[in-house]
């Protein structure tokens, strides 16, 4: 770009109906300064869906899924088990649309999407934090037994992956047409974007090799023990090689039955662990460095895509998924090293000219 040309915007030529005609067509954006020499990384920033998350896509579909197959009708509340995002992006999709809205969520959760759930009119149970995942789950399970509700059933609707083939996959497809793309790289909560992105990736860029990622401490699917299921695909149990890990959003402790399709499938090429103290380095590398702000996942996907990038041929490119915003984290430790006072060298700043006063 011509530096001395100022920037210009000619609006998107369409006037929205609603918030939700916003979800999607998240952009690929180059990472210029901390890509590997000879070497091209790009991320999907998902934080640019209006609820800040990859989940606002799941969210839209799981509700207007239900509207159209007749479970889900006006007035009827709709419940669901999350770890924050799902949450937020359906009291999005509720609000918007007037259902009402209960969540259960683990208390180990970040307090910032216990509030913004119920800033967007959500009702949030807390489950405790020894029950983990599974917890949860069950809770809303209960929940919409006893009452009737619609659950949500994020880890198991088919709406879930078959939104991220219709639109996720789809804007990969077409930003990279004519373009060299050499690896795919995501983590998994629900399963739903690796599942839904290799239907569309298979078929029509096959060159194209998907890194999937898990914490190192909770390696459910390295560890190629089965999940306990129930006939209906839900989960019976947690599943024993999860451990408690800082990726907030990424792997509960059972194998969804969203990620355990892709899993037949062979949805991916290769299985790398991170660690969730790599993630948030790189989630603070990404924010200093280039202007990304993404959270844990985000540099944990990231991280696995450095690895992959240092043993990469000269001229490779490669994509990670960024499925969040790193203001979602602000009481978790990805925040921890940040000050809210000045440091010595701001205060030396501030004393260095007359206006300064104590």
């Amino acid at each position: 770009m011509d530096a001395q040309k100022i920037r210009t915007t000619e609006g998107r030529g369409r006037l929205y109906d609603s918030v939700l005609d916003t979800v999607g067509n998240t952009p690929i954006i180059r990472i210029n300064n901390l890509s590997p020499e000879g070497v091209t990384i790009y991320v999907k920033a998902e934080f640019f869906n209006p609820a800040a998350s990859v989940k606002d896509r799941l969210a839209l579909n799981i509700i207007e899924a239900a509207e159209r197959s007749g479970k889900l009708k006006p007035g009827m509340t709709v419940v669901e088990a999350t770890s924050g995002n799902t949450g937020i992006g359906l009291a999005m999709v509720c609000a918007q649309k007037g259902y009402p809205l209960v969540i259960t969520m683990s208390e180990a959760f970040s307090v910032e999407r216990r509030r913004l759930m119920r800033l967007l009119g959500a009702k949030v149970v807390l489950t405790p934090r020894g029950g983990k995942g599974f917890g949860m789950y069950r809770k809303a399970q209960e929940l919409a037994e006893a009452n009737g509700w619609f659950l949500a059933s994020q880890f198991e609707t088919d709406a879930n992956a078959d939104i991220h083939e219709a639109t996720t996959a789809r804007e990969i497809v077409a930003d990279f047409a004519g373009e060299r793309l050499d690896w795919f790289v995501t983590g998994y909560g629900t399963g739903g974007t690796v599942t839904g992105v290799a239907r569309v990736l298979r078929r029509e860029r096959p060159e194209v090799k998907i890194v999937l990622s898990e914490p190192a401490n909770a390696q459910l699917v390295a560890s190629g023990v089965p999940q306990e299921r129930h006939a209906d695909g839900t989960a019976a149990s947690g599943h024993p090689a999860f451990e408690a890990h800082p990726i907030q959003g990424w792997t509960p402790d059972f194998i969804p039955k969203v990620l355990q399709e892709g899993l037949d499938a062979g949805a991916y090429d290769e299985l790398i662990p991170v660690a969730g103290e790599d993630g948030m380095k790189w989630a603070r590398e990404l924010a200093a460095r280039e202007g990304i702000l993404t959270g844990v996942s985000g540099g944990s996907t990231f991280a696995v895509a450095r690895q992959v990038a240092e043993r990469a041929p000269k001229g490779s490119v490669i994509l990670a998924m960024l499925p969040d915003t790193g203001e979602r984290y602000m009481s978790t430790p990805l925040f921890q090293a940040i000050g809210e006072d000045m440091n010595e060298e701001e205060k030396a700043l501030s004393a260095s000219t007359p206006s300064f006063q104590l």
